[in-house]
């Protein structure tokens, strides 16, 4: 047998390798985080997170710190040539959840937020440390190696299972499968300045200056210009789309700075009223929308851009990294933890994860393509609908977006609440018993494979909200009222177990660490509890 260095090798410190590591070592991984960049700053490219990712990292221990960081509660203008909108976005009506709102919070306050997490663990991220090279071992794992950016000799690094989330550029997706999709002809211009009053060699509609403390957004004929007020070196964070210059920069990575100039141009094209006066950083950034043909391969796994890259339309980039991560991580390290059948490639833990993962990011990438061909293709039917058939709209959008309902739709699809995992390995029903599933348990949205939504029950006598007796890493073991108690040898350090007294019925629901049912069962089955349990790599006596 192999004496691996670690269970877990993760390349790449951004939110999805930074949530992966935290997520495994919760689950009983030993892991190394490794990321090639020396420095721990670099500037966001995400600013809103989903409800649905906030209920994702909540068992992890950091949404307290997240929402300290972010903002609740961001408030929007919309404008649509002369006509300003403001958009309210929060009080969402999003029921089932204990995060009805979007979360306006800069990546590397996230990154710092997860970093600290996984320190406190005792696990600290290796900067200046790259992958050079990589290879599967003929009897189980994978070699990697590191080259450091202080001139130390290379090391070798045996680990049983090695994640990349490196990037669009990932070197270890290139040894998993290949990435298909295509280029887009737009890139995306980020920049951190200051702004003034707009002067007069400005062609801005009015010289007065920005409200500040919302985000200001146009929808115009070439394609869309975005001014949060949480720049990180400078006041304001700018983002705009036009079409991609001759230089063919790396796609992915932030490329050349924009020169004032041309900054000005977009925000002038705009019909922003406003002068930039300064400018702290700026980049280009080429885009395309492509997916790795493979998730897996033996003992290599990839997430996050290494995975799936797309527009910025929807802010997809980083919450569906974290959906990755938070999905792979639990079973790494359940799987690890086990030593067992359930810890080699080709076992059924194991390969759910891109049985799950990839069609629910094909999905995501398509969504984000069809956004971004609305919001700022140069296509003349979508610039087209951009420049007459939105301001034809404008006079009924503060009617709609007084629609809570209406906007809650659209963000529980951003969100992924819908998402269900019904054709998983791991999503089970037992139906042996002719005994019907009465009471809570039994409702249609809680059938194997779907999340479970939070809601008020009573356990132990007391009234508590659902996802808060879930707000711990492991497996959960939801009783109706009148089921028969789990045996002892069933739980364990990562297997809870809660009656719900207000549940009539026998029926027994097992959630896993990512909030979804694995197991729904009409009573206390025992051995289909068991079946699953040693499914997922946890150990039953």
């Amino acid at each position: 047998m192999t004496d691996f260095d670690v269970d877990l090798l993760v390349v790449g410190a951004g939110t999805t390798g930074l949530t992966l590591a935290l997520q495994a070592v919760d689950h009983g991984a030993r892991v190394r985080i490794v990321e090639r960049r020396p420095e721990e700053f670099r500037p966001s490219r995400a600013m809103v997170m989903h409800p649905r990712t906030l209920e994702l990292l909540r068992p992890l221990g950091v949404t307290d710190a997240l929402l300290a960081l972010g903002d609740p509660s961001p408030s929007v203008r919309l404008h649509l040539r002369s006509r300003v909108v403001p958009v309210s976005i929060e009080h969402l009506d999003l029921p089932g959840t204990a995060f009805p709102h979007l979360l306006l919070v800069r990546q590397s306050d996230v990154e710092t937020v997860l970093a600290a997490a996984l320190a406190e663990r005792g696990v600290a991220v290796q900067r200046g440390a790259e992958v050079v090279r990589l290879a599967r071992l003929r009897q189980g794992g994978a070699r990697a190696v590191l080259r450091t950016a202080d001139g130390e000799p290379d090391e070798d690094v045996l680990c049983r299972y090695l994640a990349g989330c490196d990037g669009s550029a990932s070197l270890v997706r290139r040894s998993v499968g290949g990435f298909l999709g295509g280029d887009y002809d737009q890139e995306v211009v980020l920049a951190d300045v200051e702004l003034g009053p707009a002067g007069a060699g400005s062609r801005a509609v009015a010289p007065v200056m920005l409200e500040t403390g919302v985000a200001h957004v146009v929808v115009g004929r070439q394609g869309l210009v975005f001014l949060f007020n949480i720049g990180e070196r400078a006041t304001w964070r700018m983002l705009a789309t036009r079409r991609a210059g001759d230089d063919r920069q790396p796609f992915g990575q932030p490329g050349p700075p924009v020169p004032q100039d041309q900054l000005q141009q977009l925000v002038d094209e705009a019909g922003l009223p406003a002068q930039i006066t300064e400018v702290a950083w700026s980049a280009q950034v080429r885009l395309q929308h492509r997916i790795a043909s493979r998730f897996s391969r033996g003992p290599l796994f990839v997430a996050g851009d290494a995975a799936h890259v797309h527009s910025p339309a929807g802010a997809q980039g980083m919450n569906a990294g974290i959906h990755d991560a938070v999905n792979l991580g639990w079973k790494l390290g359940f799987a690890a933890a086990a030593g067992s059948l359930a810890a080699r490639p080709g076992s059924a833990l194991l390969d759910s994860y891109a049985l799950e993962r990839r069609p629910a990011d094909r999905a995501v990438l398509r969504l984000t393509h069809t956004m971004y061909w609305a919001e700022a293709s140069l296509h003349p039917l979508a610039q087209l609908g951009r420049a007459v058939l939105v301001p034809l709209a404008a006079p009924l959008l503060p009617w709609l977006t007084r629609q809570r309902r209406l906007t809650a739709v659209g963000v529980r699809t951003l969100s992924q609440f819908r998402l269900r995992y019904a054709h998983s390995p791991l999503s089970l029903e037992v139906r042996a018993s002719l005994t019907p599933v009465r009471g809570g348990l039994a409702r249609r949205v809680l059938r194997p494979g779907s999340r479970v939504a939070d809601t008020l029950v009573r356990c132990q006598g007391r009234r508590v909200r659902l996802h808060a007796l879930l707000a711990r890493p492991g497996v959960h073991i939801l009783l109706q009222a009148d089921a028969r108690e789990v045996p002892e040898r069933m739980l364990g350090p990562l297997v809870h177990s809660y009656r719900l007294d207000d549940r009539p019925g026998t029926g027994m629901l097992v959630v896993r660490p990512d909030g979804y049912v694995g197991l729904r069962a009409p009573v206390l089955d025992e051995p289909h509890l068991a079946a699953w349990l040693r499914l997922v790599g946890l150990p039953v006596r």
